[in-house]
């Protein structure tokens, strides 16, 4: 069971974890290199302990603690309970779901692994909005992606905010990093995969043309919002796909787009 402790001073070390989480610069580098990721909201924090991440602590406001009084009964880790007002000035911004963890990050499988256990595999290329990398995680965990790769410069997907985004989904999607780009594609390529390049290019064939759901191996590579996939990318990928678009819209946001292909990719596949 966890010690349950009332905290009332901003600067107690016991919090420093959980200390500037809105300065991005700071989490992007402390949190990798100390091993540890912000879990924030009942259903994420329950998320990550069922995915079997180790729980370093709990921030909680007063009435958040009958409410997550299960896992504060089951986790060894300690529970801070901390008044809205303290939490706001710990962490640097509205603490808005009142519960916070943070939780100790595993190691990552490699991306050969990954190719080896699975047919579905998201390639993601320099995305770097947070935001993006939760919605497009979210994505492939609901309709039916196995794996996710990145590239050296994505995100962090265990970053607060994708974390939050992705409701956990981050958590049910097992990923990896290339160790290089675009040299790592060809490791996919080996491994069985069509390569394929979602871009808006009128060269590009459609998702219906394609019939990527028919294809033994698919990886399915997306670009980071507003500059798309690199020409590197482009031109290692082995084929080029598109969604059709209609009004006079030119593309979708890479989020949006994302689930329409991911769709496209993985219909007619039984689900877990």
């Amino acid at each position: 069971m966890a010690d349950l402790l009332t905290i009332d001073d901003p600067d107690d070390p016991r919090l420093s974890d959980y200390t500037g989480l809105t300065d991005v610069e700071l989490r992007r580098k402390r949190e990798p290199a100390e091993g540890l990721f912000i879990a924030e909201g009942e259903k994420v924090i329950r998320r990550a302990k069922l995915a079997g991440y180790e729980m370093r602590s709990m921030l909680l406001s007063a009435k958040w603690v009958d409410v997550m009084r299960d896992v504060i009964d089951e986790v060894p880790a300690p529970v801070y309970a901390v008044s809205p007002d303290l939490a706001e000035r710990v962490t640097g911004y509205h603490v808005h779901r009142g519960a916070l963890a943070s939780m100790q990050r595993k190691p990552l499988p490699t991306a050969e692994e990954l190719l080896q256990r699975h047919r579905r595999v998201v390639v993601m290329e320099a995305v770097n909005d947070h935001t993006n990398i939760g919605a497009i995680f979210r994505s492939a965990a609901a309709l039916g992606m196995d794996a996710v790769l990145l590239s050296p410069d994505c995100a962090d997907p265990l970053y607060r905010r994708s974390v939050k985004v992705s409701m956990g989904a981050v958590f049910s999607v097992p990923y990896a990093r290339l160790g290089s780009w675009p040299r790592g594609l060809d490791g996919v390529r080996e491994a069985g995969f069509n390569l394929l390049a979602l871009t808006p290019d009128e060269k590009a064939r459609t998702l219906d043309e394609a019939a990527p759901h028919r294809m033994d191996r698919v990886a399915l590579m997306l670009g980071a919002e507003g500059e798309g996939l690199s020409r590197q990318a482009l031109v290692a990928a082995d084929e080029w796909v598109r969604i059709p678009m209609a009004h006079g819209v030119d593309s979708l946001n890479v989020g949006a787009a994302a689930a329409v292909a991911f769709y496209a990719v993985a219909t007619g596949r039984p689900q877990a």
